[in-house]
């Protein structure tokens, strides 16, 4: 969910083809080796079996690449094929550069984020947080730290989450200098958190009284940027407290491009009977193939309630 942390990108996708072939190592101008872009463009593109084909000549050739035995977990997760993913995933960690060790680990945190395996996931994304606080990246250690609560919530551990978003929100406030837009910002997070986990244990006066308090952050003005993440607040509580056409309403002025609001959206028609609705939701979700935690969220619940498996 977006109010949560802003999730670094992990990978950014070019919109042009290389012109070399699969099983060229040369890079393209931004130092990524060309195979690798032709996965993730194809990626991208949905094409998820294309790209899986030139990973494996890649890895046929060179199976301690880094960058393609990542790749294919990314590939194989948006498939569904989460076994196979995982079975790439302790090299990719192994052979992670010292300065994409955290990204290795995110990204395995995600992997295991698809089958909610809460387990693995705090193993991977503990590791991120702890290498970051080492390294006093403090604004980063907190990201990570929310990504894990966000994480917990969506999968149904409401103490997990409550406990993660406390120690993102105190270490952010570690961090040197902040600013008051930075400590407000902070502020803002761990309200919306407050919120959503009140509304997913079913304490509909708690939930709005915390989206009023986060209100009342943005509204002092200091984090204007903030204010689009608002309506996706106001849309999930309103979900989870079973007024299903009011999320809608609020949904429906949210970030139309995030997996998760899509997934709520779905449902949200599905709790009222319009199915035809519902299910062009879900089929919006399936576009969308990124790899993070709204997509971990949103894509297995769509393939499911299409009759699609995982």
């Amino acid at each position: 969910m977006k109010i949560s942390c802003h999730l670094p990108i992990l990978f950014l996708l070019s919109t042009l083809l290389s012109a070399q072939t699969p099983g060229s190592s040369a890079p393209s101008p931004n130092g990524v080796p060309a195979p690798i872009k032709q996965a993730q463009q194809l990626n991208s593109e949905g094409r998820q079996d294309d790209a899986l084909a030139i990973l494996n000549q890649v890895l046929a050739a060179d199976p301690k690449n880094y960058e393609a035995n990542l790749m294919a977990v990314v590939v194989l997760d948006l498939k569904g094929d989460y076994a196979k993913a995982h079975t790439y995933l302790p090299k990719a960690v192994e052979l992670a550069p010292p300065d994409r060790r955290v990204q290795a680990l995110r990204t395995a945190a995600i992997s295991y984020t698809f089958s909610c395996d809460l387990q693995q996931v705090s193993a991977y994304e503990q590791q991120a947080y702890e290498i970051q606080l080492q390294e006093q990246k403090l604004s980063d250690a907190a990201a990570t730290a929310n990504e894990l609560a966000r994480i917990a919530l969506e999968c149904g551990d409401t103490p997990g989450a409550s406990k993660w978003y406390q120690t993102g929100h105190q270490t952010a406030m570690r961090i040197p200098n902040l600013s008051e837009a930075d400590r407000d910002l902070w502020n803002f997070r761990l309200q919306s958190a407050k919120a959503r986990i009140a509304a997913r244990q079913s304490q509909p006066v708690e939930a709005n009284n915390d989206v009023a308090a986060a209100k009342a952050i943005l509204d002092k003005g200091k984090i204007p940027d903030q204010q689009r993440f608002y309506p996706y607040l106001a849309g999930y509580v309103a979900f989870y407290s079973g007024e299903y056409k009011t999320a809608i309403e609020q949904l429906q002025k949210a970030d139309q491009k995030d997996p998760f609001i899509l997934v709520l959206l779905a449902q949200s028609y599905q709790k009222i009977g319009n199915q035809s609705e519902a299910v062009n939701y879900y089929q919006q979700v399936l576009t969308i193939n990124s790899h993070n935690p709204t997509n971990a969220f949103a894509r297995p619940l769509a393939k499911k309630r299409l009759g699609m498996g995982n």
